[in-house]
């Protein structure tokens, strides 16, 4: 009798409705199995049960009946939690009152207002917050609609922004965020982009209203290189053209299928596409990590990872900054052109057609001329100019980061350490609230220094004391030798007019001296262009930070404690922190992009000159504010503690103090930092401990290499200083 009740379980079991694929995923979650290992049990390969929680593909017999079994007993462990009661129905409130505002209309409303959704948090660490489709609860399907669909959603790209192609027991296989697997039918490089664009749901929604949805990105591990036949290593000399030749097979079999290459070729991040067709792209990026697509500079071995956890990896960098466009440079000049799109879609017309119209906030589609003090040597404004010439301070913007270094004082060596802090995403701090040029620039002739007016001002600043400054309506007294000058990178006095970006000019105006410019190219059309770039990369830096454990709201010894180790909790999110301060550095040193050879001689323009982005001056500027930041910040600290910086590389100040942590000379009353100065923490514009040396070892290198102003921020964090260091 029991064999004939297993029968009819069975039976019954095989014609059992089966839970929706996010029912399944919810399921094996909860009772902690991995698709491995469900996949295992049911003696399929990882690809199918991911094609089952998908929802690609459905199970058959004999399978489905086990799979069928395992789903109904984990439904009883783990019934699914009753849907929300709606607000609308049950709040007696004001609120219940106002029409409700569609999803599609909130969506609408934060693109255009260039400030993307949250990403949604995910409670297991395996998977990118931001890339995971909504779970469904209830036991019934559930049908997507406009009024319970959450705003983020798009089932155009439900499978993620982008793909690892690898290769598992000779099936290729795709990799995605959220642990999802495909399989992969495509045969060669032409199939593979077609098999993108049609069947995998790979791509980004928009960043901006009137942006661009971002193109699928595929990233070829070393195995899905040789089973579609590319190197997987590129020889010396394509690595020195940084792409394949023109004569390779794979090119020729994408001309023959009509798919054509941008101007960079194949190489490590190549774009194949076909022209656009009204609204629809096609196009698919290619990201080669074995051809050093991904620095490891940046990245560190994320080249190294396996498919899944690098597909973790990228994704979560593409949700919370963008998908990967190329390096973490072109990443982050590419995202300030996503939130602020060159042109927008008009009103209609008489006939009702829309058209192409300038973009207010943005720097448009065409490229503007630097002005003659901004161009950068070699650029074709300067060819007039006597071959070797070298242009004076009073011909040439000048404005970079800090490198600055004295000897110590006689009461600074009676301490026994010294301590480095380092202002988190400085260049992004500087970028926050700035207003920069947005068109071509303006000569004026004696003009009167206007602070919120950006542009470049030839002006004599040589007479700015920092022995007596003002801060806020007061004048205080410094001992300024100890102090370098804000208005040069090397911290040495001006000895004469030069040009100077607004920022500079103001912060000596505010010092309490008078400022009277010589000249000005100024710039009437301008705007906070960098605003919603910085705060798209605050965000990811700060969430990803607290995924590494150390938060926000942390007070100053709770942030030290964290921070102590925090790459070592989670090295895959560590490698997205480093990715993401570099998308700050690499896309505001785009700004000012240099020549590439491609034959290239000085007088005569280079690719980059053509674009809009290509802008000298608001790099110079973001450069000038971040300069000032840690300039008031150490005459701050100076004039409320009477301690004096001992060097200051870029972002990194570096005081000899009693004690070797950062809180035995950064001053806190009552657990309330000094207003202005110093503050620890996570967030833009705050520091961090960078490192702590002995003043024993600082003087010891000094004396080594016989060089008393020896920068010893560039040495701190390790204590290693080598020749080449130094550049000897």
């Amino acid at each position: 009798m029991s064999e004939l009740f297993d029968a009819v379980d069975a039976l019954v079991a095989s014609r059992a409705p089966l839970p929706p694929p996010e029912e399944r995923k919810r399921l094996r979650k909860a009772h902690g199995l991995t698709v491995d290992e469900v996949a295992t049990a049911l003696k399929v390969r990882r690809a199918t049960v991911s094609g089952w929680e998908s929802g690609r593909t459905e199970p058959r017999p004999p399978e489905r009946d086990a799979y069928a079994r395992l789903l109904d007993k984990l439904a009883e462990l783990y019934p699914a939690d009753p849907l929300p009661p709606d607000p609308r129905l049950t709040d007696p409130g004001p609120a219940a009152s106002r029409p409700a505002v569609p999803a599609q209309e909130t969506a609408e409303a934060r693109a255009l207002t260039d400030a993307p959704a949250p990403p949604a948090r995910e409670a297991t660490p395996t998977a990118p917050p931001a890339t995971t489709p909504p779970r469904h609860r209830g036991p019934g399907p559930a049908k997507a609609t406009a009024a319970n669909r959450p705003a983020e959603a798009d089932t155009r790209f439900e499978n993620g922004p982008l793909a690892v192609i690898g290769v598992e027991d000779g099936q290729v296989l795709a990799y995605c965020v959220g642990g999802l697997v495909l399989e992969v039918p495509a045969k060669s490089i032409p199939a593979l982009v077609d098999w993108t664009l049609e069947e995998a749901k790979l791509g980004q929604p928009k960043l901006s209203g009137p942006g661009k949805d971002a193109d699928p990105l595929l990233v070829l591990t070393e195995a899905a290189c040789e089973r579609y036949g590319l190197p997987v290593h590129l020889t010396d000399d394509e690595r020195l053209a940084g792409r394949l030749p023109d004569g390779h097979k794979i090119i020729k079999q994408l001309a023959r299928a009509d798919w054509k290459l941008t101007q960079r070729g194949f190489g490590p991040w190549a774009r194949i596409y076909r022209p656009a067709q009204g609204a629809e792209r096609n196009c698919v990026q290619l990201c080669i990590p074995s051809w050093n697509a991904l620095d490891p500079r940046h990245w560190a071995n994320a080249a190294q990872l396996p498919p899944g956890e690098l597909a973790r990896l990228l994704g979560t960098y593409a949700a919370r900054v963008m998908t990967p466009r190329g390096s973490t440079a072109v990443t982050g000049l590419e995202l300030m052109t996503a939130l602020h799109p060159p042109t927008r879609a008009s009103e209609p017309d008489k006939t009702g057609k829309r058209h192409s119209e300038h973009n207010p906030g943005s720097l448009g589609k065409d490229p503007v001329d630097c002005a003659p003090c901004e161009a950068p040597d070699g650029h074709p404004l300067l060819a007039d100019l006597p071959r070797f010439h070298r242009r004076t301070p009073a011909e040439v913007l000048v404005e970079e980061a800090f490198d600055w270094a004295r000897p110590l004082t006689d009461e600074e060596c009676t301490r026994r350490y010294l301590v480095g802090i380092d202002v988190n995403m400085a260049f992004a701090a500087g970028a926050n609230g700035l207003v920069v040029g947005l068109g071509a620039p303006t000569h004026v002739k004696r003009p009167v220094f206007d602070p919120k007016l950006p542009g470049s001002w030839l002006v004599d600043l040589s007479h700015v004391d920092l022995s007596r400054v003002r801060i806020g309506r007061e004048w205080v007294g410094l001992a300024g030798e100890l102090l370098p000058s804000p208005f040069t990178p090397t911290g040495e006095r001006p000895e004469g007019p030069a040009w100077y970006a607004t920022p500079t000019v103001a912060y000596a105006a505010e010092l309490g001296y008078d400022v009277r410019p010589l000249e000005a190219y100024v710039r009437y059309d301008n705007g906070r262009y960098l605003d919603a770039w910085y705060n798209r990369l605050r965000d990811a830096y700060v969430a990803t930070m607290a995924d590494l454990g150390v938060p926000a709201t942390a007070s100053p010894e709770e942030f030290l404690t964290a921070m102590d180790g925090h790459r070592d909790r989670d090295p895959e999110l560590a490698i997205v922190v480093s990715a993401i301060k570099a998308t700050v550095k690499g896309g505001i040193g785009k700004l000012r992009e240099r020549p590439h050879g491609e034959g290239w001689k000085p007088g005569l323009p280079w690719r980059a000159l053509s674009r809009p982005t290509w802008r000298p001056d608001i790099r110079a500027a973001v450069i000038s504010r971040t300069r000032i930041n840690v300039h008031r910040k150490l005459v701050k600290h100076a004039a409320f503690t009477g301690q004096y910086p001992v060097a200051v590389l870029s972002d990194c100040a570096v005081y000899a103090a009693d004690g070797p942590s950062p809180l035995d000379f950064v001053p806190y009353r009552e657990g309330k930092p000094l207003p202005g100065g110093w503050r620890l923490g996570v967030s833009p514009g705050m520091v961090k401990h960078e490192g702590t040396q002995t003043v024993l070892w600082g003087e010891g290198v000094r004396e080594q290499f016989d060089a008393p102003e020896l920068n010893l921020a560039r040495y701190i964090k390790t204590g290693e200083v080598t020749n080449q260091d130094d550049g000897e």
